[in-house]
């Protein structure tokens, strides 16, 4: 049998990663909102990967996000517009600053 005969017979792996609801309690495949007073790591989105290892997560594109106490909405792009990771702006309906900074991402098997 030659090399690339053994290779035909090693059936083909498919490749995929798709969304999977982030928690039990819920069906959406949709991120989970974020608020830890205490920037703990929180889980927000999950992945069902066959053959892919995620190793790292990269905050780009455009954010929503909504103010705690006011429900405010803001949009944030950080292809455009954030610097250095950080992304500042003001609430209007609560009179406060508002912003996001220091983002990091954890990737964990679960």
């Amino acid at each position: 049998m030659t090399r690339s005969q053994q290779f035909q017979l090693i059936p083909q792996k498919e490749h995929s990663a798709s969304f999977i609801p982030p928690s039990t309690s819920s069906k959406s495949t949709s991120p989970l909102p974020y608020s830890a007073p205490n920037a703990q790591f929180a889980p927000f989105l999950a992945l069902d990967c066959r053959g892919l290892e995620f190793t790292n997560f990269h905050f780009r594109g455009k954010w929503l996000a909504t103010g705690e106490d006011s429900g405010t909405p803001f949009e944030i792009d950080f292809e455009e517009g954030v610097e250095e990771g950080r992304w500042d702006d003001y609430d209007e309906k609560a009179e406060a600053p508002v912003g996001v900074s220091e983002l990091k991402a954890k990737v964990e098997r679960m």
